[in-house]
């Protein structure tokens, strides 16, 4: 039987969500999934059979929608697996999160039909990034980014409008992915501001390495230079990353929803 997770977690404490490797061995650094697992094979195939694994292999292995880089948050990611087993909703969700550390936590499970993938299955996903626009900090601002020249949401709107629909969106493409395709559809991106925070939400059917991320980092150069938002097709119409903005801090970037 095949069951799939809605999962959340805070980031800051895992190097990303995926069981990191070298050398084709797992690194044992700590990542969503290694924990994950670990918490689905103590539960699932039970706590004696778990301890005498060899070579850190766990009998439930976890598929996700995506991968999330350290620092990034979760509030919607979907996670499958397989089991022979028959599972009840209600008990399992309880016993998992206690298992689980504090920062992760299962808030569905639902069988769910062979054919589905996690990933493959996706139809768009859902991302949003926040940060703070204020000159002094806040003992409360949290990790957020602190941008502290005045932002303009309307000309930031502007310059997020040239990245609807479909792209190469090589600009935005950290040299560290693996996958060579660059095409991506973006069906919405919008900014908001309520008070001194700004939320940047972004849908689209994938994402490429960091690429939200250089996205909020050539809005700010945008608005921090005064340049004109049009700056933003002449980036994306370059498929050069040496033309885009920064990179900026996962802290603030956060999945919030994948659709099927």
């Amino acid at each position: 039987m095949r069951y799939a997770l809605s999962v959340q977690y805070i980031g800051k404490n895992y190097s990303g969500s995926q069981i990191q490797l070298e050398n084709g061995e797992q690194t044992g650094l700590a990542t969503i999934q290694s924990e994950l697992e670990r918490a689905l094979s103590t539960l699932i195939i039970g706590s004696k059979h778990t301890a005498g694994m060899k070579n850190n292999k766990r009998p439930i292995k976890a598929y996700f929608s995506g991968r999330t880089d350290k620092g990034v948050n979760s509030l919607g990611q979907v996670v499958h697996f397989d089991t022979d087993e028959t599972i009840v909703a209600s008990k399992f969700l309880y016993s998992i999160n206690e298992i689980l550390p504090d920062d992760i936590s299962v808030s569905d499970l639902k069988e769910v039909d062979k054919s589905f993938h996690a990933q493959k299955s996706a139809k768009k996903r859902h991302y949003r990034f926040e940060f703070i626009n204020r000159r002094c900090k806040n003992a409360f601002d949290g990790d957020l980014m602190r941008i502290k020249f005045p932002i303009d949401t309307d000309r930031m709107q502007k310059s997020l409008n040239y990245l609807l629909g479909e792209h190469d969106f090589t600009s935005f493409k950290s040299s560290g992915t693996l996958n060579p395709s660059k095409i991506c559809i973006l069906y919405e991106a919008k900014v908001s501001k309520v008070g001194d925070r700004v939320v940047i939400d972004i849908i689209g059917n994938r994402f490429l390495y960091n690429m939200v991320r250089t996205i909020v980092g050539t809005l700010l150069e945008i608005e921090g230079h005064n340049l004109k938002p049009e700056y933003m097709k002449q980036v994306l119409d370059a498929k050069d990353r040496s033309k885009a903005g920064m990179t900026v801090s996962p802290y603030g970037l956060t999945l919030m929803k994948v659709m099927y």
